[in-house]
């Protein structure tokens, strides 16, 4: 076994320890969170009087609002744990029965395909609430028919590119099963 020198050694450890720099991004993450349930809060105290005389459309509508921020919640919450977990250092504390079971078992494939079903999902959900909002075909018009074509694109696009990343993802796992 050979030695190596004292130099190389110092830099790898440097390198190694420069991981700690994602920390504030991940504390960054947290304060997002943060932001995203007081938008929750926000919005549920804005429609919760108007409960009684709100239309069933505009109560899916709400709900679509807050299913569409507790995806992003979900979706921050999973780049948080994974994310410091897979770059920065495990989480050494006893969780015991609060443990999240995906906890320390989501790799950067893993995270990758959770990131763009989240993505694909947020953006479904946006697309289903501009269509819910479209009362009559006079009101497409008013609306905005490029908004929706645009809408529609980029909702496709997300689901294109998250059916390519899996399916890169699959052909890398069978290319690395055939080399065993």
């Amino acid at each position: 076994m050979t030695s190596r020198p004292g130099i190389e050694r110092g830099f790898e450890r440097i390198l190694f320890a420069s991981r700690w720099l994602m920390a504030p991004m991940y504390l960054g993450l947290v304060a997002g969170l943060g932001m995203l349930v007081f938008i929750f809060l926000r919005d549920l105290g804005y429609y919760l009087p108007k409960l009684l005389a709100m239309k069933s459309d505009d109560a899916i509508l709400v709900a679509l609002t807050l299913i569409d921020l507790t995806l992003a919640a979900n979706l921050v919450l999973i780049v948080m744990f994974s994310g410091y977990e897979n770059f920065v250092s495990k989480f050494d504390f006893d969780a015991g029965e609060e443990r999240l079971n995906w906890m320390g078992k989501v790799d950067f494939g893993g995270l990758k395909m959770k990131l763009i079903a989240s993505i694909v999902a947020i953006s479904g959900i946006h697309l289903l609430k501009r269509f819910m909002e479209i009362r009559d075909i006079d009101g497409a018009t008013a609306f905005g028919a490029t908004e929706l074509k645009w809408l529609v694109i980029i909702h496709l696009t997300f689901v294109v590119s998250g059916v390519l990343m899996a399916l890169m993802d699959w052909l890398q796992a069978k290319s690395y099963i055939s080399k065993k």
